[in-house]
């Protein structure tokens, strides 16, 4: 059955980074240790993907002794695979969470989302950093009937929420920042953007490391003991610890149940195309915008610095990768840009990420020194790195920003975590054939 698979070795190498675009164009940092022996600390995070890697970057600059684990290299999973887009707000619209929590809420969680881009647009000026950030990102709308919603909700944005950095647009705008014919309209947002998600996570992990972080990798954690202090298991090593950050998201297996219950690993694929001129690169998208598509099998896609179309897209049912990325991604691909048929794609490459019932984060505190917090549903390059801040602030005892987002209700997948596969699939198909009306 899909739920025994090991996610952090079904589809990969330990030890290895996948051969990813992000991968081969990556500095790589020289392998962190295994964990052996007894070890203390004042906080052990578990995770080195954007959440735990902030997580311990700013419990560090705060003046604790923190250890970071990681099963895997890190920046291994979801964060050194996915789109690299840093959106705005939450995964949700704004008027989907005043339905949901009432206004007052929901403006508390659009502030959170401004804050996660602004901190990774400060991060990437870091001087460990090694990766730019673009400003930038197109709401594509695949529907004609929806484009009035897309041009009302900018102007919500902009009338309720003081936000002018997005506007609509049009079905011939859209045609000039997008060339292809498969969209009718929707928003630009200027205040979101993208960045090389690999290089953004190693240069978290040169940060951390530089403020006296203990980094270890390959160095899986078997179980998580709730006590005062906290112990942290690994086949080599026991770590005792006042506090304890579960970062896992997609790779949490079955270190916590009540989590995996309420966070469902999935798999997303992209493709990155041979290098093309800035011309070609100016025909397809313009300005080094990036753009993420209304279907809820999302189309997202964005260029490289080297001038590559990077594309994700597609769904699989199951949790190991299909045998050929590039004939999966390629189709979805060729029906947004059909011009790029013939052109070669140089790297093809999977990643499991996490969803929500409701697709926005779960934030919790499984024990009253064990933070847990992930399942951001596509939409967690900024909020992932937002919420390592969060977790350190709450340890410090400032947990407003954490009880905000914690007290958004996300419900147990039914079946809770043994039946979360099989409903996966009929849920995905059900959704491929919608997107499809």
């Amino acid at each position: 059955m899909a739920r025994h698979l090991d996610l952090l070795t079904a589809n990969d190498t330990q030890g290895e980074y996948p051969q990813s675009y992000y991968a081969a164009a990556a500095t790589p940092l020289p392998p962190f240790p295994t964990a052996q022996g007894d070890l203390r600390c004042d906080i052990c995070v578990v995770g080195g993907g954007f959440t735990g890697l902030s997580s311990a970057l700013h419990l560090a600059e705060r003046g604790y002794d923190v250890i970071l684990m990681d099963a895997q290299r890190v920046g291994f999973g979801a964060s050194g695979r996915n789109g690299g887009q840093a959106g705005m707000g939450q995964r949700l619209e704004q008027d989907e969470l005043e339905t949901m929590l009432g206004k007052a809420h929901a403006r508390q969680l659009w502030d959170i989302g401004k804050q996660s881009v602004d901190l990774v647009r400060r991060l990437s000026t870091d001087p460990l950093m090694d990766c730019a950030f673009h400003d930038g990102i197109v709401h594509a709308e695949h529907r004609a009937r929806n484009v009035g919603h897309s041009l009302d909700y900018a102007k919500k944005l902009q009338d309720e929420y003081e936000y002018d950095l997005v506007r609509g647009l049009d079905r011939e705008e859209m045609h000039h920042l997008v060339g292809s014919t498969a969209y009718h309209g929707g928003t630009i947002d200027l205040g979101s953007g993208h960045i090389d998600p690999l290089r953004f996570a190693l240069g978290l992990a040169r940060m951390a490391q530089a403020a006296g972080v203990r980094l270890f990798e390959n160095s899986k954690v078997t179980e998580v003991t709730e006590a005062s202090p906290a112990q942290v298991t690994t086949d080599g090593a026991t770590i005792r610890a006042d506090h304890v950050v579960l970062a896992c998201n997609g790779y949490l297996g079955g270190l916590n149940g009540r989590v995996a219950a309420r966070v469902m690993p999935i798999n997303n694929f992209i493709v990155a195309t041979e290098p093309m001129s800035p011309e070609q690169q100016e025909a397809l998208v313009r300005n080094n915008h990036a753009v993420a598509d209304s279907k809820f099998v999302v189309n997202y896609f964005r260029f490289s610095d080297d001038h590559r179309l990077l594309f994700g897209g597609a769904e699989t049912y199951g949790y190991r990768f299909p045998s050929d990325i590039r004939k999966l991604v390629s189709k979805p691909m060729l029906e947004i840009f059909p011009q790029l048929k013939g052109t070669r794609l140089d790297y093809a490459w999977g990643g499991t990420l996490a969803i929500t019932m409701n697709r926005m984060p779960h934030f919790e505190r499984v024990a009253g020194n064990v933070l847990s917090l992930s399942g951001y549903s596509g939409h967690g390059l900024a909020l992932a790195t937002l919420a390592g801040q969060i977790a350190a602030e709450t340890i410090a005892g400032q947990a407003e920003r954490f009880d905000i987002m914690a007290s958004v209700p996300t419900r147990r997948f039914p079946g809770g975590a043994s039946l979360r596969s099989p409903l996966l699939v009929l849920a995905m198909l059900w959704f491929s054939l919608r997107d499809k009306v």
